[in-house]
């Protein structure tokens, strides 16, 4: 049996956390994508045909900037 010291829960926070905001940040890309392929496909099609994902960058950070728009407005 192994004593946990205050060193390794303080790690074990932190690894767990930074987990949590890793797995948020993914799960906020994603909607956003699959929001993104819903409302305008033809950018999305373009970017993938192309190879130029400029455009599409764009409108992902337009669509995650209007969301948390969005969100600050109800708050």
């Amino acid at each position: 049996m192994s004593e946990s010291t205050p060193r390794s829960n303080r790690f074990r926070r932190v690894s767990f956390g930074l987990a949590g905001v890793v797995g948020l940040v993914a799960l906020v890309m994603a909607a956003a994508v699959v929001w993104l392929v819903l409302t305008d496909p033809v950018t999305v099609a373009e970017a993938v045909d192309t190879g130029e994902y400029a455009p599409l960058v764009d409108e992902l950070a337009d669509v995650i900037y209007k969301a948390l728009i969005g969100l600050i407005s109800y708050l």
